[in-house]
């Protein structure tokens, strides 16, 4: 291939498979973190197909391959972990009714990674489903459920609700874990989780 016909290779657009394979990736990358970093690819294929994605096994192979995700043998399965039963799974009280007519009334929260020089960093954020502000932060380098609690202790006190209020979330370890449950019963705030799988 002459220089000029390589170099005109490369400034081409990506591709629309290419650009598939980064929304896979970055859907692949979030069900093996939420499994503790030690599920495969089938398991990790498994997952998306329960979120709807038809993609095949191989190709979530190749990209877990391509971006150094590896199972682990040997372990044992934290409870409440992606595709898991959670230790407390509360109803769907939001049941996708995301117009709210007053502040204080009904938050939302959830996790996501964000990738650094020296590793990964772990971002939670609760928002007010009515105004769509970020009321409440943490970021710690590593998931747990000290992160989410950070969160919504920001958002307490904040905002000092004076009524009950309303928390939806995934079913997640963090959000199901018994700290994060009795966190909410000692603030007044009513747990709200989405079906496995799905984050509305």
């Amino acid at each position: 291939m002459h220089p000029s016909g390589y170099y005109a290779w490369l400034a081409e657009p990506q591709s629309a498979r290419a650009k598939e394979d980064q929304r896979l990736l970055g859907l692949i990358k979030h069900a093996w973190l939420e499994s503790g970093g030690v599920y495969g690819y089938r398991k990790i294929h498994d997952d998306l197909r329960e979120l709807g994605e038809e993609c095949g096994r191989n190709r979530v192979g190749r990209l877990m391959q391509a971006e150094g995700l590896r199972s682990q043998t040997g372990y044992r399965r934290r409870p409440g972990f992606y595709g898991g039963k959670p230790t407390v799974a509360s109803p769907n009280h939001l049941a996708r009714q995301f117009n709210v007519s007053e502040p204080n009334k009904v938050w939302v929260t959830d996790i996501t990674y964000i990738r650094t020089y020296e590793g990964w960093l772990y971002l939670a954020v609760v928002l007010d489903l009515f105004s769509r502000q970020v009321i409440g932060w943490s970021m710690k380098p590593r998931m747990c459920s000290d992160l989410a609690i950070d969160a919504m202790l920001m958002a307490v006190w904040r905002r000092k609700p004076q009524q009950q209020v309303m928390i939806h979330s995934d079913q997640g370890s963090q959000f199901s874990s018994s700290d994060w449950q009795s966190f909410l019963k000692a603030n007044n705030v009513i747990s709200s989780m989405s079906r496995r799988g799905n984050c509305h």
